[in-house]
């Protein structure tokens, strides 16, 4: 029987012990003061300090917030981490990895619900999506919805944490759960956010509904960024994400992921608003 090796929480800076291999790509925080995009973001030194990204993929939604100095914790399939196994231990949350490679140990991760201070969580949309016209396979929703009950029965799990019966709000600050415009919003009702990347200075349409409890980012001017954009009638002249060539969609990342990996990558201007939206809120909440 393997043996299971344990990342818990180091006590004594709020952190997590980290193996060198998962740590890295947590290093280099911006300094305070400094800025993501271009707009300033504000001192992120939090007791709670932690983002969860669920079903993470490159972690290009939590990178803004890996800058402004939090700890983000990237939890994806890929990397083995099955998001639907987690168990709830009161004032903390483990997680298991269930790769099973050998020679290697199996690994889980501890962390107090206290030191989360977000969650986000993009759960694969490919059973929600409308473009699943022409797959080989039928359509099952039941199992889309597996990993989106998973990604809310961690937020739950969260929330449910009281340290104090006088404590009238949780400790986490928000949550969000992201998916195309698709079958889920049947399933979960009006989004409380929609938007297409070009709102925040992509050039290309993709709509987007991001379900939770968070601040809203604001959107640019519907034109700015967009200089071949001359009048609003040429806002039908951008391209729709599912009529994208392969090599068009996120090319940074062309040969090194499958299309459907990239499709699924958070546009950086969104991302960067997001964060910004919920710094702002800190002082408020």
């Amino acid at each position: 029987m393997k043996k299971t090796k344990n990342y818990n929480q180091d006590s004594s800076n709020g952190h997590i012990a980290l193996p060198k291999s998962i740590a890295k790509a947590n290093e280099q925080p911006l300094a305070k003061g400094e800025n993501v995009g271009s707009n300033p973001i504000p001192d992120a030194n939090l007791k709670q300090n932690i983002i969860l990204d669920l079903c993470g993929g490159t972690g290009s939604w939590s990178e803004p917030f890996r800058k402004a100095g939090f700890k983000v914790v990237v939890l994806d399939i890929k990397d083995g981490w099955d998001i639907k196994h987690f168990i709830d231990e009161g004032s903390k949350i483990k997680f298991l990895n269930i790769q099973e490679t050998e020679g290697k140990e199996f690994v889980e991760r501890r962390f107090f619900k206290k030191n989360i201070f977000g969650v986000l969580s993009a759960p694969p949309c490919t059973q929600f999506s409308f473009a699943r016209t022409k797959a080989k396979t039928k359509r099952k929703l039941y199992e889309g919805m597996e990993i989106v009950e998973a990604c809310l029965r961690i937020i739950w799990s969260l929330n449910y944490y009281m340290e104090k019966p006088t404590q009238k709000k949780p400790h986490l600050k928000f949550w969000a759960l992201e998916n195309p415009n698709g079958f889920l919003k049947y399933f979960l009702g009006k989004p409380a956010f929609e938007f297409s990347p070009y709102e925040f200075g992509d050039d290309y349409k993709k709509k987007t509904h991001i379900w939770g409890d968070f601040e809203i980012p604001k959107k640019k001017d519907r034109f700015e960024n967009l200089k071949f954009v001359s009048s609003p009638e040429t806002l039908h002249s951008l391209v729709k994400f599912d009529r994208m060539l392969s090599k068009d969609i996120h090319p940074e990342y062309y040969g090194k992921l499958t299309r459907q990996e990239r499709r699924a990558i958070t546009p950086k201007g969104f991302a960067e608003a997001f964060c910004r939206a919920q710094l702002k809120q800190l002082g408020r909440r």
